[in-house]
């Protein structure tokens, strides 16, 4: 199956929907504020592990999309009903999914920009480590995104989707080691933290950057494979689903 996603219909949908979020101020500051808070608080209690609160507020800040666009597509197709609108032209489902997700990430930049300049300051990180974290978390965008709109389908109604963004955020954002090392876990909760994209995109990072987390080649293997592979295979799950879930319409 082919997919029409990327055309200038996508884009501007995309343009669209960045005009939308950044007129919001809540929208773009928000989680600069909540990132901002949960660091102040790892820097008083123990400032040994603010290197690890920072790659791990890049990486959750990255997961916050998904959260976002699942808020953003149960709205405008609950309370909206905009979709009508947008599909029946020529902006294709699988171009109204990702443009609305590269939307909602431009909002953002700010926050990405300004984590990403505290933790070069407090630990520059190396060339390698910085091209790790670029594609961790552009593999963490994908997975979030499609995660995101997928869940975003399932309901009727804004108010049943709450919950379940709850414990996802706290499935993969807070129990999982991204906003403290990896060597905290028992032994045995090691695996299952590499297959859990979040974690193992933390730990990548820290592997890359030598000294803060010690894992074996085959850890990082897993832990690379396990990204790469539920990345890609939920972002092109979701382009099939975007356009059946369309055509049920």
């Amino acid at each position: 199956m082919a997919f029409s996603f990327v055309d200038r219909y996508t884009w501007g949908y995309t343009v669209t929907q960045l005009r939308v979020q950044l007129h919001d101020f809540n929208v773009v500051i928000a989680p600069i504020l909540i990132q901002g808070v949960l660091l102040i608080f790892v820097y008083i209690l123990n400032p040994a592990l603010i290197t690890y609160a920072l790659i791990g507020a890049l990486v959750y800040s990255m997961f916050q999309m998904g959260q976002r666009v699942q808020n953003e597509a149960a709205y405008i197709r609950v309370d909206s009903k905009l979709p009508e609108l947008y599909l029946p032209g020529p902006l294709t489902p699988e171009g109204y999914f990702v443009g609305m997700s590269l939307g909602i990430l431009g909002s953002n930049v700010g926050t990405f920009a300004v984590l990403a300049g505290i933790l070069e300051w407090t630990h520059p990180l190396s060339a390698l480590a910085w091209l790790v974290l670029a594609a961790v978390l552009f593999a963490v965008f994908l997975f979030t995104v499609s995660l995101g709109y997928f869940v975003s389908t399932l309901f009727e109604d804004d108010r049943a989707i709450q919950p379940y963004a709850t414990i996802i955020t706290n499935l993969f954002g807070v129990l999982p080691p991204v906003f403290y090392p990896l060597s905290l876990l028992p032994t045995y909760w090691g695996p299952l933290a590499l297959v859990l994209p979040t974690s193992a995109a933390a730990a990548l990072v820290e592997a890359a950057e030598g000294g803060l987390v010690s894992i074996s080649s085959g850890g990082i293997a897993l832990a690379a494979i396990s990204l790469t592979l539920e990345a890609l295979a939920l972002f092109l799950f979701t382009l099939a689903w975007a356009r059946r879930s369309a055509r049920e319409r």
